[in-house]
């Protein structure tokens, strides 16, 4: 078997080729001579750094030998939290996840590690840096998988949450895994569980398991409020939001469930209701007027949304407005306005020609990286152009109606949504004889992508 080099060794042939007395190394590294030397026998354990130190002295990049300091220092050596603290933040920062992954399984066998670790996780996890923080919450979690602790349980809300932010793996199983754990976090931090758990529910339109967890926030938050003047009145909140609001977002879950059912006259009473409870509290603080803002802002914007899709057209005008003012609604608002002009038969040139320039530019930026690119926003742009191609079509503007159907058909394409290509398929098949030559061949193109199976 080959025996690689340790550090110590790389540092004597690099001073040998570069014809460097020890003190001439130190002065360029701003070691101690004394401590250098220690280092270089073995007789003395390098810190990172002075790790980082002798690496830019040698014109190598940061991390070039942290694989095998790695080895070094808690493989072949019994590592010391000293050092292993350092090395796994220095690992993290510049994306070494290998090295960070190869000494943790090592480490996590000394089960006297685990409380240290799950704290570096947290670190990780407060700095973004998610895939490092992934990697540790993970080896935490195995070595607490029979203990039935707390920190089991918030490892694997963190977990779930990474998953699902890095695209891991099936959000699904992601949401079954995690769910059982609810209840050993701690209470407000259920809160934050179950509305994200709900949020994952809804992108994968389980309309009821998310009323499910709406009803489970709110009779939660009723309990904590309850209880409130138990507590000290000074004691720090652990929910990312003000209790209060929990309860609101439960009623606008119930309002968004309500309107996937078509039943549009109780998702304004949901509406009602968590508008309402935000308007209820007394001398909000700034964050908390902020959240009261926001909640106000949906409410405002769904009202416009349900009543249009009540048949209530004189709304329109006033969403408009609102939507001059929200330029962030205009794709999920005119898939609505699109949807109900289609359904009652309203006519709506003047909105699309109020806001062409918005659609035009939603179009344009269909390709770009970063662009509409979560599953929900993917879907509303299918969902738009789809119910815009019904529209012009209905309205004999047959040209830009096809253009519009062959815009939603190359994304359901692309997208993997079954549905949808079925239903661009039959409307295109209505208008087939009147598509122009152009319009064909775009069609045949993405027929024929469809048909022709694909192998990840």
């Amino acid at each position: 078997m080959e025996l690689v080099p340790t550090i110590r060794a790389h540092i004597e042939k690099y001073m040998r080729e570069q014809n460097l007395k020890l003190q001439h190394f130190s002065d360029i590294t701003r070691i101690n001579v004394g401590t250098l030397s220690a280092i270089i026998k073995g007789s003395r354990p390098m810190s990172m750094n002075q790790l980082n130190q002798i690496t830019s002295a040698m014109g190598l990049e940061k991390g070039h030998f942290y694989e095998s300091y790695g080895v070094e220092s808690f493989i072949e050596s019994s590592p010391h939290w000293r050092r292993l603290e350092p090395y796994l933040y220095e690992c993290a920062e510049i994306g070494k996840l290998d090295c960070i992954q190869q000494v943790i399984t090592h480490v996590t066998d000394d089960r006297s590690y685990i409380e240290e670790l799950f704290e570096v996780a947290e670190g990780f996890f407060a700095r973004r840096l998610n895939e490092a923080a992934l990697i540790l919450y993970e080896c935490v979690a195995d070595s607490e998988k029979y203990q039935h602790s707390e920190r089991l349980a918030l490892c694997q809300y963190r977990i779930f949450l990474l998953h699902k932010t890095l695209s891991k793996f099936d959000n699904l199983k992601a949401a079954i895994k995690f769910e059982p754990y609810i209840d050993k976090l701690n209470e407000e931090v259920q809160l934050d569980a179950i509305k994200d758990l709900a949020n994952l529910y809804s992108t994968l339109h389980m309309w009821d398991k998310v009323w499910e967890l709406a009803e489970e926030l709110e009779k939660r938050v009723d309990f904590q409020l309850n209880f409130r003047t138990n507590r000290r009145k000074n004691k720090m909140r652990i929910a990312l939001y003000p209790i209060f609001s929990y309860e609101a977002y439960a009623n606008l879950l119930k309002a968004s469930v309500s309107e996937k059912r078509k039943q549009y006259r109780e998702a304004l009473e949901y509406t009602d209701v968590y508008e309402n409870i935000m308007n209820e509290f007394q001398n909000p603080t700034r964050e908390e007027q902020e959240l009261i803002e926001r909640f106000k802002g949906w409410a405002e914007g769904n009202r416009y949304l349900y009543n249009l899709m009540l048949g209530n057209i004189e709304v329109l005008g006033a969403y408009l407005n609102f939507l001059d003012a929200n330029p962030k609604e205009i794709l999920t608002a005119f898939v609505y306005i699109a949807k109900a002009a289609n359904q009652w038969s309203y006519n709506i040139d003047h909105a699309l020609n109020r806001f062409e320039n918005y659609i035009i530019q939603i179009k344009v930026e269909k390709n770009s990286e970063g662009t509409y690119n979560e599953q929900s926003s993917n879907l509303k742009y299918i969902l738009l152009f789809y119910e815009l191609a019904k529209y012009r079509l209905s309205q004999n503007q047959i040209q830009q109606g096809i253009e519009h159907l062959i815009t939603s058909f190359e994304r359901s394409v692309s997208s993997n949504d079954d549905m949808m290509c079925i239903k661009c398929i039959d409307l295109y098949g209505k208008y087939r004889n009147q598509a122009s030559k152009t319009q064909e061949e775009q069609y045949t193109k993405l027929i024929y992508k469809l048909s022709v199976p694909t192998f990840q």
